[in-house]
């Protein structure tokens, strides 16, 4: 019995000891806490970080805001204040207009595929890394980026064709979006995120830049917004995972490795997931008769990629790492053939 006790005790000493090795990192994310992306990466994609690292290494990934607002994670990182994040590009552009280039290249891309493919294979995570060390002195290290899905743009009115456009009033981000949008003939209205429900239900917006389609649903903008159009025309926003610097390079090689493998697998898991999710749920929205999806014609998608492309040249021009951020994306969109010039 005593032999036993001593053993048990020899164990639990042990697990202490191995579980007290393990790093716990506090990355926060632009998810907000009921979307269904969210909910997924923490159920099937955090345990494996764990699994990787042979439980070096564990994160805890917390929604929008749980700590600071989103627009201000790269700061909190750099101060150490997070250890990471995991967020949307698109919530740094007023820092630095590059950003907004990374961020979104407004009806750019037609799938995440392609833009994970800039990310990972092409120079989108050193021209990612570069601007984080302008804004942060090198404080901020960039592990991976990358979109996880072509947004949907529920409307409480009809938008079937790019004419339809003409004078729709569409809640968009400042910036890129906003303008590309106000090229194609929108009057852009800059609202929060949190109030983009309570904007088509009163009719303050024709339309929105939400979020995917299942997310969408989850947060009951189809009630209000019976219109969506899906496949999206629009958004597909570059999320960055970072960290800060100095806990990175406290890493291992083996580990920093691992965790920039989990992060790409666990978006392209995300990204098919996600599909599949919109797409049985627009099949399901349509069948039941109260919402109209609508899916543009090519030419009328082509139609705002012109109008759009005109207005990436212009937002460019505002530093010289954001003409750098365009030139690195139109060469990775010529390379896979998405532009012909």
């Amino acid at each position: 019995m005593i032999f036993r006790r001593t053993l048990l005790a020899g164990c639990a000493a042990l697990a202490i000891s191995s579980a007290a090795k393990a790093d716990t990192f506090a990355i926060q994310s632009s998810f907000n806490a009921g979307d269904f992306s969210m909910q997924y990466l923490t159920e099937n994609w955090l345990p494996k970080i764990s699994e990787t690292t042979e439980g070096r290494v564990e994160i805890t990934l917390t929604p929008n805001a749980s700590v600071v607002p989103a627009k201000d994670t790269i700061e909190a990182v750099s101060s150490g204040v997070l250890d990471g994040d995991f967020t949307s590009v698109n919530y740094f552009s007023g820092i630095e207009p590059a950003f907004a280039i990374m961020a979104d290249l407004i009806s750019g891309y037609d799938t995440p595929g392609q833009m994970l493919g800039f990310c990972k294979d092409g120079r989108g995570e050193e021209m990612q890394q570069k601007i984080l060390d302008n804004v942060t002195g090198g404080e901020v290290k960039l592990i991976a980026c990358g979109p996880y899905s072509r947004e949907s743009l529920p409307a409480r009115v009809p938008i079937r064709t790019f004419e339809d456009l003409q004078g729709k009033k569409i809640r968009a981000p400042e910036g890129l979006a906003s303008a590309v949008f106000a090229a194609a003939g929108a009057s852009p209205v800059s609202i929060p995120f949190s109030e983009v429900y309570g904007a088509l239900e009163k009719g303050i917006v024709d339309a929105a830049d939400a979020s995917a389609y299942v997310n969408n649903v989850s947060t009951g903008l189809h009630d209000v917004a019976p219109y969506p159009l899906y496949p999206g025309i629009h958004s597909m926003p570059l999320m960055q995972f970072t960290m800060n610097t100095e806990k990175w390079e406290a890493l291992s090689a083996e580990d920093q490795k691992a965790l920039r493998d989990w992060w790409y697998a666990a978006m392209e898991d995300l990204t098919k997931v996600v599909d599949e999710q919109d797409q049985e749920k627009a099949k399901a929205d349509a069948a039941g008769g109260k919402v109209e999806v609508i899916n543009w014609a090519q030419e009328d998608r082509d139609q705002l990629r012109e109008v759009a492309r005109a207005e990436w040249v212009k937002f460019a021009e505002k530093s010289d790492l954001a003409r750098e951020a365009l030139d690195a994306n139109l060469e990775y969109m010529q390379q896979i053939g998405l532009l012909k010039d």
